[in-house]
């Protein structure tokens, strides 16, 4: 509400927040990703890699990585004066899994960051947002010197449904990694919009239950 006298322009606005995740297997780019993108310095958990991790961190297709998240990245964007979009990054080593489900409260939806070098990897992310019914997006990473692929074949290497997009990204380039969030925010309306008319559908006259 404005007051008596006030400028409306220096009214203090409250921007709504909307959470992303970036999740995705060890060594897949999330860091880079939310590093690239955030309009501040992001807060980043990464530890150097010792000899301790060796027996369960698997490092094959990424032998040259030092360092690892220990918790999550953080990152910000301002899409406009009323909405700001918050960017968390997962851990990806599977004894953080126990992390997920919390950073995952309020998100609205995900990007799925896949390394094709090691896409084995991917299918721990994509089966936690497909049983939570999470709408997400699968960015491959195209890492410099890794055999590229078309999107369907990597569709159908993740055994994934025709409606999740999938794109090729550079997770070191700010453009790239906006892409991948406007398409997933272009994929959340699209399931909502979807998700409103199945309900009017159902309250229609004739189908009511």
């Amino acid at each position: 509400m404005v007051s008596a006298g006030s400028d409306p322009q220096t009214e203090l606005v409250i921007p709504t927040s909307v959470k992303v995740l970036v999740a995705g297997g060890f060594g897949a780019g999330k860091t880079t990703l939310v590093g690239s993108v955030s309009e501040i310095p992001p807060l980043s958990t990464e530890e150097l890699l010792t000899e301790a991790g060796e027996d369960v961190d698997d490092l094959a297709g990424v032998e040259g990585k030092t360092t690892t998240t220990v918790a999550l990245d953080f990152g910000r964007i301002s899409i406009s004066t009323e909405i700001v979009l918050y960017l968390f990054g997962t851990p990806g080593q599977n004894r953080f899994w126990f992390m997920w489900d919390e950073l995952a409260n309020g998100a609205i939806g995900a990007i799925v960051l896949v390394d094709t070098r090691r896409l084995d990897s991917s299918f721990p992310s994509v089966d936690f947002f497909e049983r939570r019914k999470i709408p997400f997006v699968v960015a491959v990473n195209c890492f410099d010197g890794a055999h590229s692929y078309a999107p369907e074949e990597v569709r159908k290497a993740l055994v994934l449904n025709p409606e999740v997009p999938v794109l090729m990204v550079d997770a070191r380039e700010r453009e790239s990694s906006k892409r991948a969030l406007v398409t997933l925010v272009e994929h959340v309306l699209a399931r909502m919009a979807e998700s409103a008319g199945e309900d009017a559908a159902l309250v229609s006259p004739g189908n009511s239950v």
